[in-house]
């Protein structure tokens, strides 16, 4: 709301941390507000306004909002922040972030920053580098952000194809984030993965024809559809063969294969859709000895052919070791060790480690699990993989 009535998205950004710092130290003494989203909104155009009229090349809009800022006390809310706080401008947000002025990189780092919420630390995780070059990244793009001068507004018709793939790669990783927490005591965050479904949603209503948004859109809900059964009473993680399928949420991947099915019909097929029909495949085995993996790999092997990604060769490589037994599978982890890009990922380690379990080398399996343990961020998962390490060990003992 402040960049679309300010017109600075940078400046907009450290007033409502402004904002909400003023919240924690006076909300704990006057206690909470009547309208509190309205009292941070108030507060902030406050410290908007501020900058702005102590910028000199800024003058004319100063005024102009100065004009519009009631000058009575911070605890009151603004005539119109009920009516502001009403407007959703998530999406206008997300596709501002995915401009031409930015690299798809950028674009995408600092659309995860500022629409997702992640910190530095997790979008760092998500791209594979340094938690410092991810910050510079992001810095650099809100300075594009400020200079490009980009309007504060949809796509036009044009603009669309542009910002799409950046857009829809955004939501992406919000819903993986949320999904498969990379950091802190919770392997799940639903705020996260229902935000992204529910932005998916607002695109595909923008774009209703378009089958990789559908195909987003179906991954997101045959992919969560699982949450209830992921974990257990106490967080702790349930592999995907040992979960409760009556507990997944069979309107969910109902929704998601009628949206795949219609998708698919109309030719053109993109790696959304063929990550949703692999998870399709899985959603639809009564039991995990019922999982047709002779589809899961040939879908996988289109999905690599179109796109570059380790963890589709990663996942390939489990696929082809259910289908062709676990020295396959480790061959071509060996590949993904020289290829460099996953080298020290834990997921790697990981997958090693249950594939040398399936070749019947537990003391590598081990070895494997607690290297993997070691690289997780993530406390559910370096639980899991140290209790199977410790179980294995036992076992050999």
């Amino acid at each position: 709301m402040l960049t679309r009535r300010f017109g600075d998205f940078d400046t907009a950004e450290d007033a409502v941390q402004e904002a909400l710092l003023a919240a924690a130290s006076q909300w704990p003494e006057e206690g909470l507000p009547g309208n509190p989203r309205g009292w941070l909104i108030h507060v902030a155009i406050r410290r908007m306004t501020e900058q702005v009229r102590s910028e000199q090349a800024r003058r004319r809009r100063e005024d102009l909002a100065a004009l519009r800022v009631p000058a009575d006390r911070q605890s009151a809310p603004p005539a119109d922040s009920e009516h502001e706080t009403d407007s959703d401008d998530t999406l206008t947000v997300l596709f501002m972030c995915c401009h031409l002025a930015l690299t798809p990189t950028s674009a995408i780092a600092l659309t995860l920053r500022s629409v997702g919420g992640l910190t530095t630390t997790e979008i760092a995780n998500a791209f594979m580098v340094p938690e410092a070059t991810m910050a510079q990244r992001i810095s650099r793009a809100k300075q594009r952000i400020k200079a490009s001068g980009v309007p504060f507004r949809l796509p036009t018709r044009q603009e669309w194809a542009h910002r799409l793939h950046s857009a829809l790669h955004v939501l992406y990783l919000i819903f993986n984030e949320g999904y498969a927490s990379s950091t802190g005591p919770d392997l799940q965050r639903g705020e996260l993965s229902g935000e992204a479904i529910r932005l998916a949603r607002a695109v595909r209503e923008l774009l209703p024809d378009d089958c990789e948004v559908a195909g987003l859109l179906a991954l997101m809900l045959l992919t969560d559809a699982r949450r209830p059964a992921r974990t257990g009473p106490n967080g702790e993680v349930i592999p995907l063969a040992e979960q409760d399928r009556s507990r997944w949420d069979g309107k969910a991947i109902a929704e998601g294969v009628a949206l795949l099915t219609d998708t698919l019909s109309k030719g053109a097929v993109g790696p959304y859709q063929l990550q949703a029909a692999i998870t399709a495949v899985h959603d639809e085995a009564e039991r995990v000895e019922d999982t047709d993996w002779q589809q899961i790999l040939a879908l996988y092997g289109l999905l690599e052919r179109m796109s570059d990604n380790p963890m589709v060769s990663l996942n390939r490589a489990v696929a082809a070791a259910m289908v062709h037994g676990p020295a396959t599978g480790l061959d071509m982890l060996e590949a993904l060790d020289a290829d460099g890009r996953l080298a020290g990922h834990h997921r790697l380690h990981a997958a090693r480690a249950h594939l040398l379990e399936m070749a019947g080398d537990p003391q590598a399996a081990v070895e494997s699990y607690r290297a993997a343990a070691n690289r997780t961020t993530s406390i559910p998962e370096r639980h899991y993989l140290t209790t199977r390490a410790a179980q294995l060990a036992a076992s050999g003992d």
